[in-house]
């Protein structure tokens, strides 16, 4: 089966639709901190244990959120896994022929974007910024997923079911801590 191609509108949008801005970092983080961060979000992946020893090195007091981080990279697959049961349970049809995450591709494609959102989520736990979006990326996120119908109130589901697996992977005593990271990303995607 050959996958759909994209029209030139939505690989556009695609390419815009880069969620993670760290402008507002620059009055608590070196640039080359910054510069990490950046590297990771421009190769669309999880920060390295490299790059959480550079950010822990240069930035003591984040000792105990690098741990939570690595410890969410290294179970991200069990995470969305989690989230993905969540939104199935809630929306047991959005799969089907006529739900909003038929046929596999789409689904495939929720599920991808639950990886990348908890990998947003890391670089502001790692950065401790709660304001770890940007307004324009989330902007053109929102109008590639009204371009594809995604189906909004399963992102969110799943989104929380992101919160609800990577807490249960964090200390009780760091949960309270680290809530607010998820909490900004489902605010901005109910806004949609």
């Amino acid at each position: 089966m050959t996958k759909p191609t994209l029209s030139a509108a939505v690989q556009e949008l695609i390419q815009k639709a880069r969620i993670v801005s760290f402008a507002t970092w620059q009055s608590t983080h070196s640039l080359a901190i910054i510069q990490r961060f950046q590297a990771a979000d421009d190769e669309g992946r999880y920060l390295t244990d490299e790059d959480l020893q550079q950010i822990q090195q240069l930035v003591p007091s984040t000792t105990a959120v690098i741990a939570v981080t690595r410890e969410l990279r290294d179970r991200v697959n069990e995470i969305v896994d989690e989230a993905r049961t969540q939104v199935l349970a809630t929306f047991p049809n959005i799969t089907q022929p006529g739900g909003g995450l038929y046929p596999a591709a789409r689904a495939d494609a929720c599920w991808r974007d639950f990886w990348h959102f908890l990998r947003c989520i890391t670089y502001g736990i790692a950065g401790q910024h709660t304001d770890y979006t940007s307004t324009e990326g989330l902007h053109y996120m929102q109008l590639l997923y009204q371009e594809l119908q995604v189906p909004l109130d399963a992102m969110v589901v799943g989104l929380e079911g992101i919160k609800t697996a990577s807490l249960k992977r964090v200390e009780p005593d760091q949960q309270a801590q680290i809530a607010p990271y998820f909490d900004h990303l489902i605010e901005q995607l109910k806004r949609f």
